[in-house]
């Protein structure tokens, strides 16, 4: 008896003060901006900011960090917008959910609005049509080598998120192609 007791013990000590990771607190509506701002200046190439509806997945991958904002949409993606575009050193290079063009309002009320505020709030960005399940997968890929953060909104339409791959600000991919094409036929 007094083994079980024990064993008891252990674990009631073990589990009291217990709190998910870092990763999944909700803080509050102000903390999140705050730690864009705080982060942005450490976010380079290759990594990712997400602006996402409210079902979507918390993901598991190490670089994967995700934030409840308790706001809307794209009031999250007009502030990241605009925090990135104050940077220097990176630029946005934004996709979206192939599948959002074809979500009726009948099935998710509001989307036909949504689409148009989004094209207007991003009307100076190419903005890239891919398959959800795809950009899912590649969060997944590039978290397990580079941050990514996630800022969790109140959307209820689905197939909404915005995908912001943050690129170098100032090397564009033509600068790199010139180099790389230098390099090639340099001799060692």
């Amino acid at each position: 008896m007094r083994k079980i007791f024990l064993v008891l013990c252990i674990l009631c000590a073990t589990t009291v003060g217990f709190t998910a990771p870092p990763s999944a607190q909700p803080p509050t509506q102000q903390d999140w901006r705050a730690r864009l701002r705080a982060e942005l200046p450490l976010l380079g190439h290759r990594n990712w900011i997400l602006v996402v509806d409210s079902a979507y997945p918390l993901q598991s991958t190490p670089g994967v960090e995700t934030i409840e904002t308790n706001q809307k949409q794209l009031d999250v993606v007009r502030v990241v917008l605009d925090a990135v575009h104050r940077t220097p050193h990176v630029r946005a290079d934004i996709s979206m959910d192939a599948e959002l063009p074809y979500i009726p309002d009948a099935d998710a009320p509001g989307a036909s609005a949504y689409r148009a505020q989004i094209a207007t709030l991003l009307k100076d960005h190419t903005v890239h049509q891919e398959l959800h399940d795809s950009l899912i997968s590649l969060v997944d890929d590039t978290g397990r080598k580079f941050h990514i953060l996630v800022l969790k909104t109140t959307m209820t339409i689905p197939y909404s998120s915005v995908f912001i791959r943050l690129d170098c600000n100032y090397w564009s991919a033509d600068a790199e192609q010139r180099m790389r094409a230098r390099m090639s036929t340099a001799k060692p």
